[in-house]
């Protein structure tokens, strides 16, 4: 539910509520949520730099920097870590969580660079890759950078407590499952198994994210980036199994719609997206495969998206009875989560 200046005049028109109560109560709202992630200008401007550093320093990091040696890039790193943490400390004391946040999460991101310098200085590097090649090709030797990003992950992740923190250490769980199997296969890890641990990995991650959002339900949103990756790696490893069976692509569609439900009744929109793809594909493929010449399936799909339609209204006319009926049995810490999502 969003409040805002418009609903609040809207009630001085009614007489709910004088004008200089609504004034004050749109202030305390402003003050409330000035640091909670938002599509304006300012949180835009926030991340899309933060995003360009990051990214400069991971995903698009060239072979240039190999000119500097091992010694150099861990040299740069460090500069770079220490003046990271020098603006997430000025940015914190001047209680601009968000950009304080983007600033530590940069630190994390600078990890496994540091790492793969300290290696090279080291000479106990193992093979002929560069860093580049961390964010493309699974490789079991990259293990050393992923242990050490989640530790410095989890050390500032806990010392400063910025939700936008939990994301680097949500993307390095992802890649260590599958350089962990590689590790496990010694290295002969074939499309097959990837799908498979893509599957199983994301199943475990969203429900870390589940453990972490009811943890977290008086706090932040810890669970947002979890949540995401946790849902993109399941989602994808899912949709990316291949069966000829009617039955298996039947039940593909009912795991999509289960985590639809599952979206709305957590406040999640990544369940619901990913979710609305894959049974939008299931559809397709009705409709191109098995009832490709069939006249009645178009009038079948209005005949059920109508329906649909009026389970939503149904739905509308007794969702408070049903919603505290439902709620009703469930755990105290569960039934706290959700009612703080519906507030």
């Amino acid at each position: 539910m969003r409040i805002t200046r418009t609903t609040l005049n809207r009630a001085v028109t009614e007489q709910i509520i004088s004008s200089a109560q609504a004034d004050a109560l749109f202030e305390l709202f402003q003050a409330e949520h000035q640091n909670t992630p938002s599509f304006s200008f300012t949180h835009v401007l926030y991340y899309c730099g933060g995003l360009i550093a990051i990214g400069a320093m991971t995903l698009f990091m060239n072979l240039g920097w190999e000119a500097f040696g091992g010694a150099g890039i861990t040299l740069i790193t460090m500069v770079y870590a220490i003046a990271g943490l020098m603006l997430t400390n000025r940015f914190r004391a001047k209680a601009l969580a968000i950009p304080a946040g983007i600033c530590a999460t940069f630190v994390v991101c600078l990890t496994p660079l540091g790492i793969y310098g300290a290696q090279l200085w080291l000479g106990i590097w193992p093979d002929d890759s560069t860093y580049r090649d961390y964010h493309r090709y699974i490789e079991w030797h990259w293990l050393y950078m992923e242990l050490g990003t989640l530790a410095v992950g989890t050390t500032i992740a806990w010392r400063y407590k910025y939700p936008f923190l939990v994301m680097p250490i949500a993307v390095t769980l992802w890649y260590m499952t599958m350089d962990i199997t590689a590790m496990l296969s010694e290295g002969d890890i074939t499309w097959e198994l990837r799908k498979l641990v893509s599957l199983y990995s994301g199943l475990l991650m969203t429900g870390l994210a589940f453990w972490i959002d009811v943890r977290s339900r008086h706090k932040a949103d810890y669970a947002f980036w979890v949540y995401l990756f946790g849902v993109m790696a399941f989602w994808g490893g899912l949709s990316s199994q291949y069966s000829d069976s009617e039955l298996s692509k039947f039940i593909y569609l009912c795991i999509n719609l289960l985590m639809i439900g599952v979206g709305v009744l957590l406040t999640r929109r990544v369940f619901v997206v990913f979710g609305a793809i894959g049974s939008c594909g299931y559809l397709g493929h009705l409709a191109s495969s098995v009832f490709r010449d069939s006249w009645l399936f178009p009038i079948s799909l209005t005949a059920i998206g109508i329906g649909i339609i009026w389970l939503g209204v149904l739905w509308q006319m007794h969702e408070q009875r049903l919603t505290r009926k439902f709620r009703g049995y469930l755990p105290l810490p569960l039934r706290e989560l959700l009612e703080s999502k519906a507030g």
